[in-house]
């Protein structure tokens, strides 16, 4: 049976962990919400592109578009992976409470606070996964927007 002060040392953990994972889900909602933007431009400017018969722009723009829907996806992912091991940390608080009535529940909250943490842990391989290739998207845009200027000065001198 757990003590008054062992319980409270029993949260210490999961609340630490609950902190950092409100960072870590604000970082990647930010990530997020640039990429989502930027599909919003690169899918407006490849209709425009398609719509003036620029097919050569279209496919370039296409390029880009899913070079930043897969980044999107791991993103997608490490937010997934992050709240499913905030719920867990949560419902682990819980049954440490729970644990101060019947014992045999701490084996089940260690268990989960174990796979919650492993959960977070597969957040970040999927973040730090995107932002190894950020850069590369960026370098990828550059490209894109010399070949649509190359593109453009040979349709005005063909």
């Amino acid at each position: 049976m757990l003590t008054k002060l062992e319980l409270f040392q029993a949260f210490v953990a999961p609340a630490i962990f609950i902190s950092a994972a409100g960072l870590f889900i604000l970082s990647i909602n930010t990530r997020l919400m640039g990429m989502v933007s930027r599909l919003r431009v690169f899918r407006k400017e490849k209709h425009l592109a398609a719509q003036a018969g620029k097919k050569q722009e279209a496919v370039a723009l296409q390029s880009q578009i899913d070079s930043i829907e897969l980044r999107a996806r791991k993103i997608k992912n490490a937010f997934f992976y992050n709240l499913l091991g905030t719920i867990g940390v949560m419902m682990t608080c819980l049954l440490l409470g729970l644990g101060l009535y019947a014992p045999d529940v701490l084996v089940l909250a260690v268990i989960l606070f174990v796979l919650s943490v492993l959960s977070m842990l597969i957040g970040m391989v999927f973040y730090i996964s995107e932002v190894s290739i950020a850069l590369t998207s960026v370098q990828e845009e550059e490209k894109l927007y010399d070949l649509i200027d190359s593109i453009e000065l040979t349709d005005e001198h063909p």
